[in-house]
């Protein structure tokens, strides 16, 4: 019914799938053509029909795991500026956000472009203001060079775009630590 709150169960099993579905493009080096469904279902602990029931398609499944994720890496800002000084604390966050960036590129060549854009037009922001927030308290702190903001950052990141597959695990954190570097006071 519309307004009913979904069973616990019914959102345990929901929450698994899309963390199976997401530890399998991980494994897969985010290549969506490599998810196998049945296997999803079986680590996740569900049937093939309670995966279709949450997802009724690939498609949906990976939008799910990209949103996920998205949220999985604004959500850290606010403990890694509470353990860390901000510079490193961006730094950390950074580092996570090329595990987002492996996820996001699989779930880009997967699905359609029209999708794919109504998806991320209605997410990106909040990676905006998370990257911002992670600059003005480094800012603030002298850590962070004065003039950057998010833009700038993000238009430096789509280096990651460019990163062969084969060369991922060596190139990215490389390419992230020499953004850090440029972004010091």
């Amino acid at each position: 019914m519309a307004g009913r709150e979904r069973r616990s169960d019914a959102v345990a099993n929901r929450d698994r799938i899309v963390e199976a579905a997401r530890a399998e493009l991980s494994e897969s080096n985010g290549a969506p053509g490599d998810l196998k469904l049945h296997r999803v279902a079986k680590t996740a602990g569900v049937g093939q029909g309670t995966l279709y029931r949450h997802f009724p398609t690939r498609e949906h499944l990976l939008a799910e795991v990209y949103r996920a994720e998205l949220t999985q890496l604004v959500e850290t800002v606010a403990p890694l500026l509470a353990e860390h000084s901000p510079l490193d604390a961006l730094a950390r966050w950074l580092e996570r956000l090329v595990e987002y960036a492996r996820v996001k590129r699989g779930v880009m060549a997967a699905i359609e472009v029209p999708a794919w854009q109504d998806l991320y037009s209605g997410q990106h922001h909040r990676l905006d203001e998370a990257l911002e927030t992670l600059l003005d308290r480094g800012k603030t702190a002298g850590e962070i060079r004065a003039g950057v903001d998010a833009a700038d950052v993000i238009l430096l990141l789509g280096a990651l775009s460019r990163i062969p597959e084969a060369e991922w695990d060596d190139r990215a954190p490389r390419i992230v630590a020499v953004i850090v570097d440029g972004l010091r006071a």
